[in-house]
């Protein structure tokens, strides 16, 4: 059931990532979910490593939603088909 959990959560993080960051890629549910699953890991560890951890708080929140911005930009300039094609 945890599991579950995170996959949701993800996708929440996943989906205000790309609302704070829009643009015109091709990226669905699944790669939406699991860029919010790693943006919410990338902000616990930077949050851990500057000692304001807690991820029941908005820093929490804030610190898991900056890394998945962090992670849609690098994907965004590392993926070759995330930008849709031009006619």
């Amino acid at each position: 059931m945890e599991s579950v959990w995170i996959v949701v959560c993800g996708l929440v993080v996943g989906l205000i990532a790309r609302a704070v960051l829009p643009g015109t890629d091709r990226a669905g549910f699944v790669v939406t979910a699991l860029l919010g699953i790693a943006g919410a890991l990338l902000g616990s560890v930077v949050s851990w490593l500057l000692d304001i951890y807690n991820p029941r708080t908005f820093v929490g929140v804030a610190m898991s939603v900056l890394g998945a911005v962090a992670i849609l930009a690098l994907y965004r300039r590392t993926a070759p088909l995330a930008k849709a094609p031009r006619m």
